[in-house]
């Protein structure tokens, strides 16, 4: 008996508010122009992934009081530029990240089915929150969410966006809602029937104990960061062991992790790639940035090339705006100082070693093979590739890795449906693919 490979799942993330993008190559574009984001689009759909996704900025972030400059200055809005990209795409899903904290359900979920209806049946929704009052500043509420409602708020609203969707019969005919809980109180009709795919996919982006509940609870897909098979592997048994407890099954959340890629004819070509990618990611200029967001006080007076500042990181600094560091400010500089003293690193460097890492390195083959055993083995469901050149990053990937993976029996060699929910593997609200 033949027993068949688990099959990779691939999407292709717009780079922007990452220090992942290196803007100062001379082949990064724009990341305001529409041709780059159909660019990019476009060799997805021609690598046969599931779904392009977009990233969101509510508010431009701020370093020392100005505009974070080595950050992306400005990003248009996910959804429209994703109603535009269903006129020139044909099968890739196409996912938006739209806040749940500034938003309303019933505006919002309009919006997505919108661009559900206009591109035959591919839209998400990745839903993220926020507490901060830096982004709220922006919107008429301000930042009037305590961060310990962001997730109960973020769990009503996606419940209530899908009461709406299913408001219409399958045949057509338009039904009465109401709701009344604790966050939102709204009744009427909604305006649009269900979409090809029943409603979007619901993406959730998180690692904490609380996003991981919300995706068991609530998500279609979870993409998440891990760096090691090891980690990978337990995030997903962790994951995928609460999904019982709301009722569901292991392949009604794919778990998808956001990963790098760096190519070479041989290893020692792709390390040196790498390495050279990893310095143009941390400039002196923005290793020395980084490090005043973890220590949270000016240091433009440290040379990047010397050693890291002996004093202790300032708890809950407000030096950078709109910008979350994961764990604990103390623990990572503590961690860095013993990097920095067993390899003698100065501050670029340990900055480099420490943040600047790509997942995936080396020959096609060798690449192809590690993707494959992530995924064979249980630290995936498939993958979320971040390029770091916009918008031809991820070119090199899907003329040289995506075949080999074929060859090898683990992704598709064509479309197979014409919804995202097909692409996925992923039951419809009816119970239907």
């Amino acid at each position: 008996m033949t027993v068949r490979r688990k099959e990779i799942h691939l999407a292709a993330h717009f780079p922007g508010v990452n220090n992942t993008t290196v803007w100062a190559d001379p082949r990064s574009k724009s990341q305001i122009e529409f041709s780059s984001f159909e660019h990019l689009a476009r060799t997805a759909e021609r690598g046969l992934f599931d779904f392009f996704f977009l990233a969101e900025g509510l508010r431009l972030r701020e370093h020392k009081g100005r505009i974070h400059d080595l950050d992306v200055v400005g990003r248009p809005e996910s959804l429209t530029v994703l109603n535009a990209l269903a006129a020139v795409t044909d099968r890739i899903g196409l996912a938006a990240t739209v806040n749940a904290t500034f938003n309303e359900p019933f505006e919002l979920a309009r919006r997505l089915a919108t661009l559900d209806h206009l591109s035959g049946g591919r839209a998400a929704w990745n839903v993220v929150t926020s507490s901060d009052a830096f982004t709220g500043e922006n919107f008429r509420r301000g930042g009037y969410l305590d961060r310990a409602d962001r997730y109960t708020r973020a769990a009503e609203f996606v419940a209530v966006a899908r009461q709406l969707w299913d408001s219409w019969t399958p045949d057509g005919v338009p039904r009465p809602f109401a709701h009344r809980g604790r966050h939102f109180d709204i009744a009427g009709e909604f305006t649009l029937p269900r979409s090809p795919q029943g409603h979007p996919v619901v993406i959730q982006a998180g690692d904490s104990e609380e996003g991981r509940e919300f995706a068991a609870a609530t998500a279609d897909v979870i993409f998440t960061r891990h760096g090691t098979l090891e980690a990978g592997r337990a995030f997903y048994a962790d994951v995928k062991k609460r999904l019982e407890k709301y009722g569901r099954g292991p392949d009604q959340l794919k778990i998808m992790p956001g990963v790098t890629v760096v190519l070479g004819d041989t290893a020692a070509e792709a390390q040196e790639k790498a390495a050279g990618i990893r310095r143009q990611q941390v400039s002196p200029q923005n290793a020395i940035l980084t490090l005043e967001q973890i220590w949270g006080v000016d240091l433009s007076s440290y040379d990047p090339d010397g050693p890291l500042p002996e004093t202790d990181p300032v708890p809950d600094s407000s030096l950078t705006q709109g910008r979350t560091r994961h764990g604990d400010n103390v623990a990572i500089a503590e961690k860095w100082r013993a990097l920095s003293k067993e390899k003698g690193l100065s501050i670029r460097q340990t900055v480099i070693e420490a943040s600047a890492r790509q997942s995936f390195v080396g020959t096609p083959e060798a690449v192809a093979i590690e993707l494959e055993t992530f995924v064979r083995r249980d630290a995936a469901d498939g993958f979320i590739l971040v390029p770091h050149l916009t918008p031809g990053g991820l070119d090199e990937f899907v003329d040289r890795v995506v075949p080999l993976l074929q060859e090898r029996g683990a992704f598709r060699t064509e479309y197979e449906g014409t919804t995202l929910r097909s692409h996925l593997g992923l039951s419809g609200p009816e119970g239907k693919e």
